[in-house]
């Protein structure tokens, strides 16, 4: 049963040089159309949306914010028309903090918003200009403003570490600047180094620095420590919220729950069937003015890749998977699928049982990639 939406929206006026996700620059695209052709998707997926028990949707890209008023005001009224919204108790857009204005922000709490994921990445401004990122930490102060006036119940903002020259005191001087914001949610992820990125093809030339492994795990180390001190949760191996403020959408994802997903190049999991549309525009357009998804690819998944994507998703959660969940899912329990798996990690140090759930030690969160693997054939 279908849980969540996710709706992609493709546009930026800038391309940040980490950034590897489907997008085009804003200027000269077809923006009116692809929302048009948005709403036609969203009719096309009406069986399994009104089937299903939406509780989460989810505006990402490139950039929902980069839209103008009216489109943003197009997109929402569509959003309004096709998807079942009386069970969502999530619907969050990402944002640039130079793109928000007032206006926007009143318009999306007017069509039921109620989460925003700013992308600041970094409070330096010599790091935001590495990055290619076009805001100053001044838009951040605003946007937050804004959320007062406009009584936004939920504000997240995305940190990066590990970036090009980073030092650990300019880490800990974004993580000090954050805590002031006194927001209710924290996302911080390493920097991955993406193929078709401009960092890639520095990268490649000997033209990017990049901090050590060892630096980057003291980073980590750090990060996890100074959100303990300032009564963030630790709920996922890169995500830290007050009591009750968890990314509602994203622990659909580790839990492994159905989702449909709209837009070009979006992913979606719908009926045991992963798919993802097709990224080009002109492509996922013109499949949909034939009246057909735009779906590129499908894939339907066997009983075993979901006892894996179980397992590498949930250990993700500080909570880890459950074993009463497991079986219930699966008609098998846990050690009857990877028992060798959990004993031998248990050895290492690297996975915890306790009760109903195993999880990642704290140890094993530094690696938790090298974990995942244990569980995959």
């Amino acid at each position: 049963m279908v849980r969540g939406v996710y709706i992609h929206i493709p546009f930026c006026h800038q391309i940040c040089n980490y950034c590897d996700f489907n997008k085009f620059y804003f200027h000269n695209q077809p923006v009116d159309e692809y929302i048009e052709s948005l709403g036609k998707e969203m009719a096309l997926w009406k069986d399994d949306l009104s089937k299903g028990h939406i509780e989460t949707i989810f505006l990402g890209g490139g950039t929902p914010t980069s839209l103008s008023l009216e489109q943003l005001d197009r997109l929402l009224t569509l959003i309004q028309e096709h998807i079942p919204l009386d069970h969502v108790k999530e619907f969050s857009s990402e944002a640039n903090p130079d793109e928000l204005t007032l206006e926007k922000m009143q318009l999306m709490r007017k069509f039921g918003v109620n989460r925003l994921s700013m992308g600041v990445q970094t409070f330096n401004q010599d790091l935001l200009k590495i990055l290619g990122r076009t805001h100053s930490n001044e838009h951040v102060y605003k946007v937050i403003e804004y959320a007062k006036e406009t009584n936004f119940p939920s504000i997240s903002i995305d940190l990066m570490y590990g970036l090009p020259n980073q030092t650990m005191e300019q880490w800990k001087e974004s993580l000090q600047e954050a805590f002031k914001l006194k927001i209710p949610h924290i996302s911080a992820y390493s920097l991955l180094v993406e193929p078709k990125t401009i960092f890639y093809n520095l990268l490649s030339k000997g033209k990017l620095s990049l901090p050590g492994e060892d630096l980057e795990a003291e980073m980590y180390g750090f990060l996890m420590d100074e959100m303990k001190a300032n009564g963030y949760h630790q709920y996922e191996i890169s995500n830290f919220s007050h009591e009750g403020k968890a990314s509602e959408h994203n622990l659909l994802y580790w839990n492994n729950d159905e989702y449909v997903g709209l837009g070009a190049g979006a992913h979606g999991y719908v009926n045991g069937i992963r798919y993802s549309n097709h990224g080009p525009l002109k492509k996922y357009m013109q499949q949909l003015d034939l009246g057909e998804k735009p779906i590129m690819m499908q894939k339907e998944v066997t009983y075993e890749e979901k006892m894996e994507e179980e397992m590498f998703l949930g250990l993700r959660k500080n909570r880890g998977v459950s074993l009463t969940v497991f079986e219930q899912k699966y008609s098998k329990t846990l050690h009857e699928v990877y028992g060798k798996e959990i004993e031998e990690l248990i050895h290492k140090e690297l996975v915890a049982l306790e009760e109903d759930h195993i999880f990642l030690t704290t140890r094993g969160r530094f690696v938790g990639n090298e974990v995942f693997q244990y569980f995959l054939k």
